[in-house]
């Protein structure tokens, strides 16, 4: 139908500059590109049967924020066969402003892709018709990361590496190439995407994947499993690029794994034991000690997370150095970074942080003014409230993940150097080299846990580690977090998990989970309750 009588049967009013914007040069281009890309698309195996999407938002400085759309390929459609004039143009709350015409065969228009929720704003009310829920699907890569396009594939890949641990969460990844291709990623990084249950439909998966993005605010992607992968970027050929990069890393992910190799770990080495589990893709066992192919005799596999803090590296690192660092250095921070996306989200989720605060009476807490007030003013709020999170020792992801970003200059410019007892190196090795994997849990983020790891005067001990854990799986005092932990891990018994902390309240949230817990005594730590009944050690080496 035309646009104005769509914007008319819809109730969306559209001023004359709105009007010619749907008619203007940036929306057809944009439907030319669409399609386009859905052609490919399909080649590479990601939309076959009429399955998978697109959407992208036009891009017109011409046009204010709020006006611009977002255009999105229909679902049901061939997509190797489309053509320019079946994309949908939605307003940027999921009003149809323009929808295709009925095609030859079946005589109908095409329908709003299915998957439309996780790309437009969230549904309201239980009362919004279905198709207004399924628009509302997609949004949420718009609405929480102001993405510029997301992609959704149904790539067999996609599929396959949610499939080899139905019990995880995550799916991890370190040391290949391209995961530099992903954003804020390096080649060192673990790479993390969330994994959340696939439903019957495709809409009701709105609320599954806004928590996913919410515990990950890093993550680009989020896969569904046995369905696919969403991936977003601040542009299409980010969008495109990501994508690309992921399905190949998860395709290669299932070949380590079908070798018998652990595509999770640094070294890529052999899974130490299949037992005939959800990880083996090939009909044999590996026997750690006795290294034969066939044998019977099983291993356990066995894992150790370590705390930071009073565990591996002395608590005056953390509080003598660390944090008056990033305490420092707040405002030169965010007045040379001001403008970048990395600092604007942190500003965000700061902002956000603050009017919660703000709301419970959290004590020195003061608003921060809109953008609107000047850069000079914003941070001087900013600097305010983050000097009172760190002096209240606050675990929360806003501090913490600007935190990590401050330190992570400070370790580039030689001003930081990580901190850890002379034992960790040592018994990292040995860990390592006997086939255990190692994790960290900390309430510092997983950029101030791989700094610190990365930068010793040991060297980059980061190769010994298989990954991190945050505060995004929960507060540390928690047992649920342990829970997750474990699930993350894909252990058969949570027992098979070796957690070892300073904290007696982590110790007990720990074994509450059934993990085994060994408590850190070190210098500076505090004080344990008498009778506590923990295991505790003063050197990794007595492990």
């Amino acid at each position: 139908m035309a646009a104005a009588a769509a914007a008319a049967v819809n109730g969306v009013k559209l001023g004359s500059t709105s009007q010619a914007y749907l008619e203007g040069k940036a929306v057809k281009e944009t439907r030319v590109l669409i399609a386009e890309l859905c052609r490919q698309f399909y080649t590479l195996g990601w939309v076959s049967g009429t399955g998978g999407s697109i959407t992208i938002k036009v891009t017109d400085d011409t046009i204010p924020k709020p006006q611009q759309l977002i255009l999105m390929s229909p679902s049901g459609v061939q997509k190797e066969r489309m053509v320019p004039e079946d994309m949908y143009v939605l307003s940027p709350n999921g009003a149809i402003l323009s929808a295709p015409s009925p095609k030859p065969y079946p005589h109908k228009p095409p329908k709003c892709s299915d998957c439309g929720p996780l790309f437009m704003k969230k549904a309201k009310s239980r009362l919004v018709s279905w198709e207004k829920r399924s628009r509302n699907l997609k949004g949420k890569a718009y609405e929480m990361r102001n993405a510029g396009a997301v992609i959704h594939s149904h790539g067999i890949e996609s599929c396959l590496v949610t499939m080899i641990n139905p019990q995880a969460k995550e799916f991890r990844i370190t040391h290949m190439e391209m995961i530099k291709g992903i954003q804020g990623h390096g080649y060192y990084d673990e790479l993390v995407v969330p994994i959340i249950e696939n439903t019957a439909y495709e809409y009701e998966l709105t609320e599954s994947l806004a928590k996913a993005i919410e515990a990950y605010p890093k993550t680009t992607a989020v896969l569904v499993r046995n369905h696919g992968i969403y991936v977003w970027g601040d542009s299409w050929i980010s969008a495109k690029t990501q994508a690309e990069c992921y399905h190949y890393l998860f395709d290669a992910a299932i070949k380590l794994n079908q070798l018998g190799l652990d595509w999770s770990t640094p070294n890529h080495g052999p899974i130490q034991n299949l037992k005939g589990d959800f990880r083996s893709c090939v009909n044999r066992n590996i026997s750690v000690k006795a290294g034969t192919e066939g044998s019977n005799t099983e291993f356990e596999r066995r894992f150790v997370v370590l705390d930071i803090e009073g565990t591996t590296t002395p608590i005056s690192f953390v509080t003598d150095v660390l944090f008056p660092y990033a305490r420092d250095n707040v405002a030169r921070h965010l007045s040379a970074t001001y403008d970048t996306a990395e600092t604007k989200d942190d500003i965000e989720l700061l902002r956000s942080q603050v009017q919660d605060d703000l709301k419970n009476g959290v004590s020195g807490a003061v608003p921060v003014p809109s953008d609107d007030a000047g850069k000079e003013a914003v941070i001087a709020a900013l600097v305010a409230n983050v000097e009172a999170m760190i002096k209240a020792d606050r675990k929360i992801t806003a501090l913490k993940q600007l935190q990590g970003h401050i330190w992570r200059t400070g370790f580039e410019n030689n001003e930081l150097e990580g901190v850890v007892f002379e034992d960790v190196p040592e018994a990292l090795a040995r860990w390592h080299g006997s086939g255990i994997k190692v994790y960290i849990y900390s309430s510092g983020s997983r950029l101030a846990q791989r700094l610190i790891f990365g930068n010793t005067k040991y060297g980059d001990l980061r190769e010994f580690l298989s990954g991190f854990f945050d505060t995004a799986v929960g507060n540390k005092r928690e047992t649920r977090s342990y829970v997750e932990i474990a699930q993350s891990l894909g252990v058969d018994k949570p027992s098979e998990i070796l957690f070892v902390t300073d904290v007696f309240q982590e110790a007990v949230a720990a074994k509450a989970a059934g993990l085994e817990v060994i408590v850190s005594v070190r210098p500076g730590n505090g004080p344990l309750p008498e009778n506590h009944g923990f295991k505790t050690i003063s050197s990794f080496l007595e492990i």
